[in-house]
């Protein structure tokens, strides 16, 4: 057994698909289906049903999958420890987020410790996280809501208050709160669903007798602000992605309490350098001294 033809199985079990599999590996796709034919042989059992080009892992390859991926997963954390070993001063971070907005703070202080230190970040939505994290692809997630799994260590580092963004000129500019009663005829911006906060949102919302209008979703929270201040709808914005240099009134939500929990995730077992280890502790001293939540 080798080990390209780990690798080889671990993309077709996820795309379930020879030609995008092929596509995502940069190879053909007779030398993709040979590699894994071989690894069939090797085993002795099939593990996919195939229909066409389309592939489903069967009860061997799902079995068979868990396996392949703990020990690729050992394989990258034993190739990272050497590399921190080597050469400390230098490497690669690599974060997931869901929420970004004091991502640039974090970064930027961070930096300043460890100024040789790259940074590989994707927004992701939480279960693109979870896979990452799973697969040992990532160092680190900050996500809302938290996620709690067996093999994930979850620390709460922020309960941070959701507040409605209106823009200045709007009826409601000149207060400090609102209800959701006075929203109904309200139009909004916001993300897709499948994102934390617009989950959270929606739920607290629907609860309370009140369905948000969306006449705007996207994949980028940063821009929700700036299509507030064009007038588009209002918004349900953290307060850590506030942005103070727009024209933009943020309001607290009265009667029920709006809050998300962010959480800084990492793989029990994956072997974190000693960057890694300061990174953590910056996330947690940020957010430490930011203010908290008076309820």
């Amino acid at each position: 057994m080798e080990l390209l033809q780990l690798q080889y199985f671990l993309e077709v079990a996820r795309l379930e698909h020879v030609t995008e599999a092929a596509k995502s590996l940069h190879v053909t796709q007779s030398s993709l289906s040979k590699t894994i034919q071989r690894l069939e042989e090797d085993l002795g059992v099939p593990l996919f049903d195939r229909v066409g080009r389309k592939l489903r892992l069967n009860e061997f390859g799902g079995q068979f999958l868990r396996r392949a991926e703990r020990a690729l997963f050992e394989l990258e954390q034993g190739r990272q420890e050497l590399r921190d070993l080597s050469g400390p001063e230098h490497g690669t971070l690599k974060l997931a987020v869901g929420t970004a907005g004091a991502l640039p703070q974090i970064l930027r202080e961070f930096r300043q410790k460890r100024p040789q230190i790259q940074f590989q970040v994707q927004m992701l939505n939480i279960q693109e996280m979870l896979a990452l994290l799973h697969r040992g692809e990532v160092d680190f997630c900050l996500s809302s809501p938290p996620i709690r799994e067996e093999d994930i260590e979850c620390r709460i580092v922020f309960v941070d208050p959701i507040l409605v963004a209106v823009p200045m000129g709007h009826r409601l500019a000149n207060r400090n709160r609102v209800s959701f009663t006075e929203l109904k005829d309200e139009w909004f911006v916001g993300v897709k669903k499948g994102h934390g906060t617009r989950d959270l949102v929606d739920s607290v919302c629907r609860s309370s007798g009140f369905e948000p209008q969306y006449v705007f979703e996207g994949n980028e929270p940063a821009r929700l602000s700036a299509l507030v201040e064009a007038g588009i709808g209002l918004s349900f914005i953290p307060s850590t992605s506030v942005n103070p240099r727009e024209n933009v009134r943020y309001l607290e939500v009265e009667e029920r309490e709006l809050i998300r929990e962010i959480a800084l995730l990492w793989h029990k077992s994956r072997y974190l350098s000693r960057a890694a280890q300061e990174f953590r502790e910056v996330v947690i001293d940020y957010f430490a001294s930011l203010p908290k939540v008076n309820r």
